[in-house]
């Protein structure tokens, strides 16, 4: 997966998560905290990451660098994902599911948090392990990561997107493709990955009927 440039992107910034630690030492105790972060455009990037120092400020700031060093790409398909994924990360698990426009995120804690980052505005989502915020984090994250467009799987398996999916679903990511696409200045032609054309092979008599005529018309003009 091809690296991300944070600076390139408006990202915004989000606790989920501050834990307060205390640590006992001879001299005393000493006090700390480790804070779970999230960064996102609500474009389709999103990154998290945890910072831990003795003052918040300075936890939260090692925790957006650390968001902003994990950035991904989420391939969404409208305002929605494009399939079901389920991911199970330590003791936490995740299931994802594509929904209709209009759903909304049905999603929570920081779950919730990492699919408004990332500008998915439909899914249904369930935490179905622990509801430990950290291993949830990742589990989403990780979930996020697998997702794949069908015409990324037609490329991969070298076949054409219409043979895999209905025409609307084919449609549908096409368009998010070229929407990508826009984003990165990059154009892309729609009749490739909508309608697929193969060369029909012309039968050898037609072949030897043009040859003929041809001979016959070179003749006739000598």
């Amino acid at each position: 997966m091809a690296l991300i440039n944070p600076d390139t992107l408006n990202l915004e910034e989000r606790v989920i998560q501050t834990n307060k630690v205390q640590k006992t030492h001879k001299g005393g105790r000493t006090m700390s905290w480790s804070i779970l972060v999230v960064v996102g455009d609500g474009n389709g990037h999103v990154g998290v990451g945890i910072g831990k120092a003795r003052a918040i400020p300075d936890a939260i700031r090692k925790g957006v660098e650390a968001a902003r060093k994990s950035l991904i790409h989420v391939p969404m398909v409208g305002t929605t994902i494009p399939h079901e994924v389920l991911v199970r990360q330590n003791a936490a698990q995740i299931l994802l599911k594509p929904a209709s426009t209009g759903t909304g995120l049905v999603a929570g804690g920081s779950c919730r948090a990492i699919l408004e980052a990332a500008g998915v505005k439909d899914v249904l989502a369930k935490s179905l392990g622990s509801s430990n915020k950290v291993n949830t984090a990742w589990a989403t994250i990780e979930a996020l990561r697998r997702l794949k467009r069908a015409s990324e799987v037609a490329r991969l398996r070298g076949k054409n997107v219409n043979e895999l999916v209905s025409k609307s679903v084919a449609q549908a990511t096409l368009l998010a493709d070229q929407e990508d696409a826009l984003a990165e200045g990059i154009v892309l032609s729609d009749e490739p990955a909508i309608i697929a054309v193969e060369a029909t092979p012309i039968p050898e008599p037609v072949v030897e009927a043009i040859a003929a005529l041809a001979a016959e018309e070179v003749s006739n003009g000598s």
